[in-house]
């Protein structure tokens, strides 16, 4: 008796061996296979050429980048601008932070190859590279064949240019999480928006994005995909079946209260749950919730490709998730 039960051990462990062994081979071919998919990004750093253009080329410069100086303002507005003593200061804190941008550049190229991988169609935009008085609800703007780069968004959380601003919104404004934040915006493209507004349909859409990051920024931290901090993550992670308890015990999953939007989706010092454990709470934990149902659905769906995953409704992820924290 004992003999077999030395056997069966022995055969578990040899199967779990060579499962291991299998997946980690496919990871390593797929890792190869995106390495290789031949693709160079290159900035264009229009922040730099602003600052030092000269009055007399200001008329040629602003027909190349037409689209950045609506027609409605006066040349002398620029022209006063690119000498403010604000925007001065804003071009020397961005030249601190950022003598060059090669690791913009190499991250946005392994973003750009992972989605070529998945998304064979996609196209790769132009970059560009501007300072915008620091407005942080549009750190990165995607617009179809451009996306916008604003580096004075990106400059740390510490920054003393960044005095005032809430610390929720600052911890987002590091260069650690220009790829999280590049993809956020390149998503809206990828990803359907939920034509419902129920509770459900909005935390599985952004259960999508995130569950799109594990695919595209494989390598990053769900601290870095998310904008938790460690301690935040721990968190979530040790209530996340309490959470989960109260949107049931509450009805949520089917309303469609705006108010829950702003309680546990949008960015915010903490959830609002309207329980003493409200200040211990990381913000938008809807989100949280909303990919942890993604992830049940791809552990249980080994075999489905992102791509066909974010094509599935919010009813079928949830049903075939069978999401039990």
């Amino acid at each position: 008796m004992l003999n077999q039960h030395k056997l069966l051990i022995f055969l578990m462990l040899n199967i779990f061996c060579l499962i291991f062994f299998f997946r980690c081979s496919s990871e390593k071919k797929i890792n190869s296979e995106i390495e290789k998919i031949p693709l160079e990004i290159k900035f264009d750093r229009f922040d730099l050429k602003f600052a030092s253009i000269s009055n007399k080329a200001f008329q040629n410069f602003k027909k190349k980048y037409k689209f950045l100086f609506p027609s409605q303002f006066h040349d002398s507005i620029w022209l006063k601008r690119k000498d403010d003593s604000i925007q001065i200061m804003l071009e020397n804190e961005v030249n601190k932070v950022f003598p060059n941008i090669n690791e913009l550049e190499i991250e946005s190229e392994n973003i750009y190859k992972h989605l070529k991988y998945n998304f064979p169609k996609i196209k790769v935009p132009k970059f560009l590279t501007l300072i915008n008085n620091v407005d942080y609800q549009n750190k990165i703007i995607f617009a179809d064949t451009i996306i916008l780069i604003s580096l004075d968004t990106f400059l740390g959380s510490t920054n003393k240019i960044y005095h005032g601003i809430p610390n929720y919104i600052k911890s987002d404004m590091d260069k650690s999480r220009f790829g999280s934040i590049l993809v956020d915006e390149i998503a809206s493209s990828i990803i359907e928006a939920p034509k419902s507004r129920f509770f459900l349909d909005r935390i599985i859409y952004k259960g999508k994005i995130l569950l799109l990051k594990d695919f595209i920024l494989p390598l990053s931290s769900d601290e870095t995909k998310i904008g938790y901090t460690k301690e935040q993550i721990n968190w979530a992670t040790q209530n996340e079946e309490y959470i989960w308890k109260y949107f049931i015990g509450n009805e949520f999953l089917f309303k469609t209260d705006n108010d829950l939007i702003d309680r546990f989706i949008i960015p915010a010092p903490f959830s609002k749950f309207y329980l003493e454990i409200d200040n211990e709470s990381p913000g938008k934990i809807g989100q949280w919730i909303g990919w942890q149902i993604l992830r049940s659905f791809r552990k249980k769906n080994p075999s489905f490709k992102i791509a066909d995953i974010l094509n599935l409704s919010s009813e079928e992820l949830f049903k075939k998730a069978n999401y039990k924290p």
